[in-house]
């Protein structure tokens, strides 16, 4: 017994309908095109972010550094050399250190750092500001 397979004929209105006009071709890569500034603009974005995020991590540990070291000194002074030693070389090129406060229990040191832009003139974050407080010894 041999097996008949039936194949329904195709019209040619149904093969016209299935088949991918011409003028369609390359629209896909429009729209890739037309895409490809949107990703550039979110990874753009998304690298910003990082910088912004480092920069305040930064800020956190000059800030400590010359608190601690400010606690163990006889002035009380934030030390911004050792808070800027503490740092990266170009957050510490960026960072401005100063007192926040004084007493003779407790010294705090505040740390400013300038978050750079990966866009030029587009400054979404500004500065990152960390203090911090230690107690004097």
């Amino acid at each position: 017994m041999s097996r008949h397979t039936h194949t329904p004929d195709r019209t040619a209105a149904a093969v016209a309908a299935t088949a991918v006009p011409r003028r369609d071709r390359g629209q896909v890569a429009i729209e890739y095109l037309g895409f490809i500034p949107l990703l550039l603009l979110v990874g753009l974005l998304a690298i910003q972010a990082g910088l912004a995020v480092y920069a305040a991590n930064q800020a956190g540990t000059g800030a400590r550094a010359a608190a601690r070291m400010a606690s163990m000194s006889t002035s009380g002074r934030c030390d911004e050399q050792a808070g800027k030693a503490a740092m990266s070389d170009w957050t510490a090129d960026r960072a401005d250190i100063k007192d926040s406060g004084f007493s003779f229990d407790e010294v705090t040191c505040t740390t400013r750092v300038e978050v750079p832009d990966i866009l030029p003139g587009v400054n979404i974050w500004g500065t990152a500001e960390r203090s911090s407080t230690m107690p004097r010894t």
